[in-house]
Parts: C-alpha cells; structure tokens; sequence
C-alpha cells in the first residue's frame, strides 16, 4: 500500500502540487433482506481502490482508479493535478487550510466477533426467525427484517508527511411489520425505523438487540394501531423517544451546523443553514439544559461517527455544539476552519468509499443526558397531560433548516402522569430554536442510547455516510402536535 501512495506523491510533487493525499480503501459489505420470509435482496461484495486529492494552483483537483497498477495510479495523480489546475480557472477564493500536525497511527475500532465469519446461512436462519414471530400475529400482511456488516480499511498518506491505517467494523439489523385493513397501512418497526440500529460494532450487538424477542410485541403493535384513536389536533406537551430525538438532532441541529452549508459552498440533499457566522456564540439554540456535542472520539461509544482520524488525517475530537442552550460550534474542515479564521478543523472530514472526495460530515451528534437522576418513569410521573411519540415515520424540513414537521409511528396520551391509550399517526411541527428552547426535561444516563444513521447523504455526486446520535427521552412543551395526517389517513 505504501509503494502505491509514493506513486501518487511523486507524481504529484512533480506537477508541482502545492499538496496531495492518498486514501486507499478496502470496502467489503454484506446486505440480507427478506420480505415474507423470501429472501428479497443478498449481497455480498468488495471494492478496493484509491482516492487521490490535490491542491494546485490555489484549487482542488481529484481522482481515483480501482486499477492499482503503477501506471494507472500516476495517471490518476497527473489527472488530480490537472483537474485542479482547470478548477482554479474559476476560484472566488485562495485555499487556504489550517496547520495540522502530521502521524504516524494505527487504529482498530471495536468488534468481538467478526460478522463476516458467521455464515449466510446462519444470518438468513436469524431473519426467518424474526419473520416468523412476526407472521404469527394474525393481522400482519407483511414482514420485512434485513441484516448488514461493513468492514471499512483505510489507508491514509500525505504530503506533510501523515501515515495512517484505520479499520472499524460496522453492523447493522432491525425488521418492520405491515398491517393493512380497509384503506389504511400502519407500520411498526424495531429497533428503530429505516433499517434498525447500526453501530461500529461486531456481530455482539445482534445479540444486544434481541430481534427475536422483540417481534412479537412489534407485530402486535401494528394490528393494534388501526383500532386506536387518531392522535388530537392541539397545542401542549410531546415526550419523545431516543431514536426519535436522535433524528431530530440530525436534521435541526447536524446539517445546519455543516460549516461548507452555512459559507455556501454546499447546498446537495439538505440545503443550507439558518446558522450564519454572526450567530455562533450569540444564538440562544435551546433551553440552559440543551447541551448537544459533535463527538468522534472511542470514549463517546461505538457511534457510526466514531473514528481516530477523519479523512485529512486530523483527529477526532470532541466539539461542544450547544452548551446549555447556547450555540457554541461548527463541524468544519482545514479549509473551512481557514476560511473563517478558526484555528485548527474540528476533524469531520470523511468520504463514502476511494471514489468520493472528502466531504464535511456529521460525527456523533449527540444531545447530553440530563445531570440529575431521571428515569422514563420518572418523567412521564412527571408530566400531567401530553403524548409520547415512539419512531420516526416521516419528516420534512426547509432548506434552512429552520421549520420543520415530523410524524411517528406510534404515540400514546399521557393523562395524570401516567401512560394512557394508544394514538394513531402522531406527529408535531415548529421552528427549530422555538422547539429547543420548549424542552424543560431529558432524562440521564441510563436510558441514554447511541443510535445509527447510516444512510445520510450528502454531495453531487451522492455520497452516503453513517452518523451517530445519543439521546435520551426528553419532554417538549407548547408543541403544535397532530397536523401531519388527515383524520383517518394511512
């Protein structure tokens, strides 16, 4: 691998490239779904290549080739170089980027059990099990469950002198059950929606979810949402769950903390952001006891953010996003940290494969679990008269990233602090800093969860990127709650 990037370097220099990287990457990936019990989707592949950027001429240049033979390698570097010579044709700006110490490290992410030495057959026995429990529920016309492993190898060389070789292993499972009656679809899904949980884990947390366990109950939910009542049309108190807030921190506070977003110089899949420089330090983003962080360090958990070195060879770090409710931070890059006079990048580079140029992404974006001892029923006992809302089913937000509106699968009243009948097609909507500053509650450490988010994207074109995102329940007041659906809709 190393002769490989001294091929690419050298080719580089001499163009006279003012600078350049190589990432090699070893991408192997395993997906399994089945729909009813029949296997609808099975592969299992592997792609290795190499990506190589530059800068020449004040611009970026890049390219990448699956053939690493030492010809096609240095073609690819000259065709980097060129690239960025065409770009700085057009340049509104000099690139800059921001001082970084150069490594030499080694990291290897968590993972007990190798998924990828557990058979097909032994994944697929798992899934039908799953599928069974659910169609054992009468009222359950359809089953879905799905399986996936990654195993992610880079290596990383450059110009100011940086070695590194990163591994982490990613695993992934959850399932959905279907009940159609009349004109009407409900939908559960465990142990989250769209597609379950992810973490950067082995097969162990297969185990941690307990699918099997869980299906049955899931199924049962499902019929059971056409005999409730549709979630009220009011204005009062929503409780939400962890995966719930995790995509609500994704949307409303991870994209537009997107430092290229706020300076413009990306607008794909999520637009741009409400959050522009004069606001940082200034904005009261939430309620004293909001305190969001961007986190890709080991110590945060086996989030899909989590790494040692992003893809500019800076480390990961821990960036305070929104100190008791006060914004404080962006994700950024060694360019963009230049570009508004920051001193270092807060390390959130990162690429979809060796194809991809490095891109701003979300890490962990995770919101703090409350200080004080607070169970869930500590804060349902807590909380007279509201709806808890479970799962996200659906979401919309403008391209600033400001109002928004969000519906859940599932939802229950909560009358006298206490858990009450089950409602249909619940959902709430607001203004993001109006609905951060309504939270007067989030419990702490033990009902925290770190959930995965590994189908974010971004770019032209798209790259997708796992992200991660702690919470814990929390409770919203003076929420608009239960416009999203129709009385009586799917």
């Amino acid at each position: 691998m190393k002769q490989i990037a001294d091929w690419a370097l050298a080719t580089a220099a001499a163009r006279r490239a003012r600078y350049c990287d190589v990432r090699v990457v070893d991408d192997r990936q395993r997906a399994l779904a089945t729909k009813n019990g029949v296997v609808g989707h099975a592969a299992d592949s592997e792609s290795l290549g190499v990506g190589i950027r530059v800068i020449a001429e004040g611009a970026w240049g890049f390219a990448s080739t699956d053939n690493l033979s030492r010809s096609a390698v240095e073609a690819a570097a000259a065709r980097a170089v060129e690239i960025a010579r065409a770009s700085s044709r057009v340049k509104q700006r000099e690139l800059a980027l921001t001082p970084e110490k150069a490594v030499k490290a080694d990291w290897r992410g968590p993972c007990e059990i190798d998924p990828f030495t557990t058979s097909i057959e032994q994944n697929l026995a798992l899934l039908q099990r799953v599928n069974d429990e659910l169609q054992s529920v009468k009222g359950v016309t359809l089953a879905e469950t799905n399986l996936n492993f990654r195993r992610y190898e880079q290596w990383f060389w450059s110009s100011d002198g940086a070695e590194i070789h990163q591994s982490k292993t990613t695993t992934g499972a959850g399932f959905a059950a279907y009940a159609f009656q009349g004109n009407e679809l409900s939908k559960r899904s465990y142990p989250n929606s769209f597609g379950g949980q992810y973490q950067n884990r082995g097969y162990e947390l297969i185990a941690d979810l307990k699918l099997v366990e869980n299906a049955r109950r899931i199924g049962e939910e499902a019929v059971a949402l056409h005999s409730a009542p549709q979630c009220p049309e009011l204005t009062g108190t929503v409780v939400l769950d962890s995966s719930q807030l995790g995509l609500q921190i994704h949307e409303s506070v991870g994209h537009p903390i997107e430092l290229d977003r706020v300076l413009g110089m990306e607008a794909n899949f999520a637009g741009t952001s409400f959050l522009t420089l004069d606001k940082l330090r200034t904005l009261r983003y939430g309620s004293e006891i909001v305190n969001v962080v961007a986190d890709a360090t080991e110590q945060h958990g086996p989030g899909l953010g989590t790494f040692a070195y992003d893809d500019e060879g800076v480390p990961a770090q821990c960036t305070p996003i929104i100190t008791n409710g006060l914004f404080t931070g962006y994700l950024s890059s060694r360019e963009t940290a230049a570009e508004v006079g920051e001193s270092r990048s807060s390390g959130t580079m990162r690429a979809e494969g060796w194809n991809r140029i490095p891109l701003i992404r979300m890490t962990n974006i995770s919101i703090l679990p409350g200080e004080r001892p607070l169970s869930f029923a500590d804060l349902i006992a807590s909380t007279d008269d509201g709806i808890y809302m479970q799962t996200n089913r659906s979401w919309s937000i403008d391209d600033k990233r400001y109002n928004f509106q969000f519906g859940c699968e599932i939802g229950w009243e909560i009358k006298n602090g206490k858990i009450g009948r089950m409602v249909k097609n619940p959902s709430y909507s607001g203004i993001t800093t109006e609905f951060w500053n309504s939270m007067d509650a989030i419990c702490s450490r033990d009902e925290w969860t770190l959930w995965g988010t590994p189908n974010c994207g971004k770019g032209q074109p798209q790259q997708v990127m796992g992200t991660g995102h702690g919470a814990a329940p929390a409770r919203f007041r003076n929420v608009k709650i239960g416009t999203a659906y129709q009385k009586g809709g799917a």
